[in-house]
């Protein structure tokens, strides 16, 4: 009997745990050697399984299990020069309330970067990765992201961002029924709001 991992979206269970796969990972090379790419998915439709199989194959923590995850795949046979080569933080916007305020959704996406900072430290803390100079700021998640990426520098392998669940987050945003929805929505993606402040220390991030 086949097993079916409908609703898992754990790559490395659905690998190890003998799942039926069908195999993408021979798309890594694609999508590294393409500037932008754009997918456009109706929900389950692998969007989540996509990111998981992004995270293992390039996470130098998990550079030891490479063999165990994909060793039946595609992408064994030839792997890339990056594969294990980067740190992984990974941003569940499912996680993130989008029916308050501004206010209140600055304080939940806030709340969510830096647990996510805190168990990107603790984790790689058991891979051998000194990181303790890291400060979570808890008013400011912006200041956290920034001091991550300062403490990862001296190691010389870059953060891979993977951000999930954007879409329904952004679409919630948009067509929720609220009150002022235009300026809720103003407030958070125009001028220096709080979505579009955040993908500029994203990008900024970036430099160098």
């Amino acid at each position: 009997m086949i097993k079916f991992p409908y609703g898992i979206s754990d790559f490395r269970e659905i690998n190890t745990c003998g799942y039926y796969y069908r195999d993408r990972t021979h798309a890594i090379p694609v999508l590294e050697r393409t500037k932008s790419s754009l997918f456009i998915r109706p929900r389950r439709f692998g969007k989540s399984l996509v990111l998981s199989m992004l995270e293992n194959y390039y996470d130098i923590a998990r550079r030891d299990a490479f063999e165990s995850i994909f060793g039946k795949l595609a992408i064994s046979a030839d792997p890339t020069a990056l594969r294990n080569s980067y740190f992984i933080l990974r941003w569940d916007f499912s996680c993130i309330d989008p029916t308050g305020s501004p206010d209140d959704i600055k304080r939940s996406l806030y709340g969510h970067i830096n647990v996510c900072i805190e168990d990107f430290v603790r984790r790689y803390r058991f891979a051998g990765f000194d990181l303790s100079e890291n400060i979570i700021d808890r008013a400011n998640a912006l200041v956290s992201i920034q001091s991550l990426v300062s403490s990862t520098k001296t190691y010389g392998h870059p953060i891979f961002l993977l951000i999930d669940e954007y879409d329904n987050f952004a679409n919630t945003i948009m067509m929720l029924p609220v009150a002022d929805s235009r300026g809720r929505y103003e407030a958070l993606v125009h001028d220096e709001g709080l979505l579009r402040t955040l993908f500029k220390v994203v990008k900024a991030s970036t430099s160098g």
